[in-house]
């Protein structure tokens, strides 16, 4: 049995995985699973209300809820061995495949960098950038009724602080943020940040810094592999035509309400 990725390609910690495996020719099945039509297979309940990526998909929901427990993705099945959370993921891989250095360096000193990132990035960046597509596509998608701008601009404040950190604290004016190759970190950071700017909050254009950081990273994974990435985000309002399930809209609009609370 070969590995199985379990992934939904609106999910920014599945489109890291997705990137890092075909970027290391790492050989898996892709299990897609897709957000919202849960009116074709049942779906699972939210387990983690900041997660929103459920198992709702129609032909892989009820095997992907076998592989987590969680319920949610992504997820990984090796043979036997199942295991869930982006960040264990990747490194499962990077280490079973022996990834280039580059990615989670040997080196004690740039691998601590990597870890600082990304215990930050959580609260941070995560905490941010995914409100924006919550607040302009997926409530309004649940709920039938848009948020009044005064959220979206006190998400972008919050966020437009943790980018000024990213900036100052991490990437500094090195071209990667440990450095003059691209890591775990970067990977894990530019796919929260492609959030907003599918849903036309370009928050790249009036951070020159920012702006060429995320060209380097276009360039070190390639620009066919990082765009085929992030197709279905960059055409996120396609998403509106969707029919919900109106028992999954009742499910999910008050965790959805609450979460920007």
């Amino acid at each position: 049995m070969g590995l199985e990725l379990y992934l939904d390609l609106l999910s920014q910690p599945c489109r890291a995985l997705y990137i890092f495996a075909r970027s290391n020719n790492i050989p898996f099945e892709f299990k897609r699973v897709q957000l919202a039509k849960g009116e074709r297979g049942g779906g699972a309940a939210v387990s983690r209300a900041v997660c929103l990526f459920t198992f709702l998909g129609p032909s892989n929901s009820e095997g992907a809820g076998k592989v987590s427990l969680l319920k949610k993705v992504p997820a990984l099945k090796d043979g036997d061995f199942t295991l869930a959370e982006c960040t264990a993921i990747l490194l499962y891989l990077s280490r079973k495949y022996n990834t280039p250095d580059h990615w989670y360096p040997s080196d004690i000193q740039q691998r601590a960098r990597v870890d600082e990132y990304l215990s930050w990035h959580h609260t941070n960046i995560r905490a941010n950038a995914p409100k924006t597509m919550w607040i302009k596509v997926l409530i309004p998608l649940f709920t039938g009724q848009p948020l009044p701008s005064e959220k979206l601009q006190e998400v972008m404040e919050g966020l437009s602080t943790s980018l000024k950190q990213f900036e100052e604290r991490f990437l500094q004016d090195k071209a990667f943020i440990i450095g003059s190759e691209i890591s775990l970190a970067d990977l894990v950071a530019i796919v929260e940040l492609m959030q907003p700017v599918g849903v036309g909050c370009d928050i790249f254009e009036d951070r020159p810094r920012l702006r060429e950081w995320r060209r380097r990273v276009e360039d070190a994974v390639g620009k066919e592999l990082f765009f085929q990435a992030h197709e279905m985000i960059l055409n996120i309002k396609e998403l509106s035509n969707i029919q919900i399930d109106p028992q999954l809209k009742e499910q999910l609009a008050p965790v959805l309400m609450k979460m920007l609370k």
